[in-house]
């Protein structure tokens, strides 16, 4: 498979006053297009850090960041704001919907920013909804949405621009333990059907036992990365449904 992501020495220091925090020490990892990948490590071992640069939210104090071959280390705002908005989808644990706005058009979001028209805008924005098991709930604004209807929705709006790499930060850490397998069931279908690459940052091994790969970090530093054998979805993942051969256009 061909590389998606390429990291060489990342250094990340935090400057508190007069104290340096070292939260990344010196990371090199390479993943590859199609991954399902766990970020696991206990609070301040490193893992969001490394997520928020590879979101393009932070930049890294020294070392390079290569996506698709592209070295993103040193771009502008602005070229990091429009390879956000179209190479990268984002899911937090605290869904980021807003409240006052259905779930088709919290879907839509993402297709303002890039000249989408309404007709594509609502065509995209639906297939997503129907990738993730929530036709039928896309008039519903987030109040009228289970927790776990809303995490889906923010899944969707993650899918909706095609992106070559999904983020999703602790996106269980809301839920209750039914209601997050079944969240990671649905982005082991999303990865298995549609080979999406995903990376996930989690603390729970429960939840890292649907990824194919784990990588554990510590004080900084990655200290294991384990390719494995993921725990199989429990649930017919034909309800997500059917669309194996067919791609967000």
């Amino acid at each position: 498979m061909p590389e998606l992501i390429c990291v060489e020495n990342l250094v990340k220091i935090y400057s508190l006053g007069e104290t340096q925090v070292h939260a990344l020490k010196g990371v090199s990892l390479s993943i590859q297009k199609g991954e399902f990948v766990a970020i696991m490590g206990t609070s301040g071992s490193g893992k969001s850090t490394l997520l928020n640069i590879l979101g393009c939210l932070d930049r890294p104090t020294q070392g390079r960041f290569l996506l698709e071959q592209t070295d993103v280390s040193s771009l502008s705002k602005d070229q990091l704001a429009r390879i956000r908005n179209k190479k990268i989808g984002f899911v937090f644990q605290n869904f980021n919907l807003l409240s006052r706005t259905s779930a088709l058009e919290n879907v839509e979001l993402p297709l303002y920013y890039n000249g989408t028209s309404a007709k594509d805008r609502q065509r995209r924005a639906l297939d997503a909804i129907l990738k993730v098991g929530l036709q039928g709930r896309e008039h519903h604004i987030p109040s009228r949405l289970s927790g776990g209807q809303q995490q889906r929705v923010a899944i969707a709006r993650a899918l909706v621009n095609n992106p070559a790499l999904i983020l999703a930060d602790e996106p269980t850490g809301n839920l209750d333990t039914h209601t997050s397998l079944e969240i990671m069931e649905i982005f082991q279908a999303l990865n298995q059907n549609f080979r999406i690459t995903i990376l996930l940052v989690t603390h729970d091994p429960d939840i890292a036992a649907y990824t194919g790969r784990r990588i554990q970090f510590r004080d900084g530093k990655m200290i294991a990365d384990n390719q494995v054998q993921p725990r199989q979805a429990s649930m017919d993942l034909a309800r997500l449904p059917e669309l194996k051969n067919e791609v967000i256009a």
